[in-house]
């Protein structure tokens, strides 16, 4: 699903993936990462912090010019986990890729918060791999500020058999930044259940995508999947590029998505400026109701906080 590691690894450029990949038309590598950096272990020092009671965190740091990273994690059966990832800012132009392999045992819960800040002028891409278990929950939220070029993206192997996932997630962009955030969850057996909604918000010249996927394999009857999509432009040159897609191949489904891409609300904004509100101030006000929905689907109060401070950044990146 990604060609970074390999092109980075190889030293060829011609393993990128560009805009002819369908997968990766919007979020093109082979135009913007020339020439190579070279790959190393040093990284960027990281920024003070403190770990939040009864989470466990994992911090990425920013590679000095260009990093691959693979790691794996697993939830016993029966277990809970409340887990933040922490894919930290850099400065410069760095590359980096994060690839991350998640199982989940029978019954087995996961919360995770995902906080993926970049310099302007990286690219980055993280990819995470889940497998599912009967009876398994995933509770995933993904927020994201963008870079130069930057692609989050989850595969969920879901088993159906009383399993969830719930696939959220938001990005904040201003200036030129680009962010995708791609989805695919394949549903592979009967009486199985999945939710996802991705807020979005690109003001100034940046680009944001989404991409999701929802496949119902043959025999996965009884699979109920719902994917919606909702984006605002701040800008006229601002852009937003989504394909969400469905692919059934059983009977007895409950299956939908939706997508739409618009403008602030002209009467909400109108109501907040004639209680003597400013407008830049009443703007802000309506994205950061429009994003917290996100926030407020958490399940864990811990990640709840960690995600309003990592949105309030974003929202202080709109105001300038």
């Amino acid at each position: 699903m990604t060609g970074l590691r390999d092109a980075l690894l190889a030293r060829d450029e011609t393993r990128l993936p560009g805009r002819r990949d369908e997968d990766w038309r919007w979020t093109d590598l082979r135009g913007t990462l020339r020439p190579l950096p070279v790959v190393s272990d040093a990284v960027q020092p990281l920024a003070d912090r403190t770990d939040l009671d009864g989470v466990r965190t994992r911090r990425f740091a920013a590679p000095e010019s260009a990093g691959v990273l693979a790691l794996s994690l697993s939830v016993p059966a029966g277990e809970t986990l409340v887990l933040l990832d922490v894919i930290e800012a850099g400065q410069g132009a760095y590359a980096r890729d994060l690839t991350l392999h998640i199982t989940l045992g029978e019954g087995a819960t996961l919360h995770r918060l995902v906080l993926a800040a970049d310099s302007a002028d990286a690219v980055s891409v993280s990819l995470t791999h889940v497998t599912l278990a009967p009876g398994s929950t995933l509770q995933q939220t993904v927020l994201a500020t963008g870079a130069k070029r930057q692609r989050i993206a989850t595969t969920v192997a879901h088993p159906g058999a009383g399993a969830h996932a719930q696939l959220d997630g938001a990005y904040l962009l201003a200036g030129a930044r680009h962010s995708d955030q791609t989805t695919i969850l394949d549903h592979q057996g009967p009486g199985g259940t999945s939710a996802q909604l991705i807020r979005g918000v690109a003001a100034d010249q940046s680009r944001g995508v989404f991409q999701g996927r929802i496949t119902v394999a043959e025999g996965a009857d009884g699979t109920d999947a719902r994917l919606k999509h909702n984006a605002l432009l701040l800008s006229d040159r601002a852009e937003i590029d989504a394909k969400p897609e469905l692919e059934i191949y059983a009977d007895d489904v409950a299956c939908a998505h939706g997508n739409t891409v618009g403008a602030l609300d002209a009467d909400a904004l109108f109501y907040a400026m004639s209680r003597g509100i400013p407008e830049a101030e009443a703007r802000l006000m309506l994205v950061e109701a429009f994003i917290g929905e996100i926030v407020e689907r958490i399940g864990a109060p811990a990640l709840q906080d960690a995600a309003r401070a990592f949105l309030a950044d974003g929202l202080e990146a709109l105001r300038r």
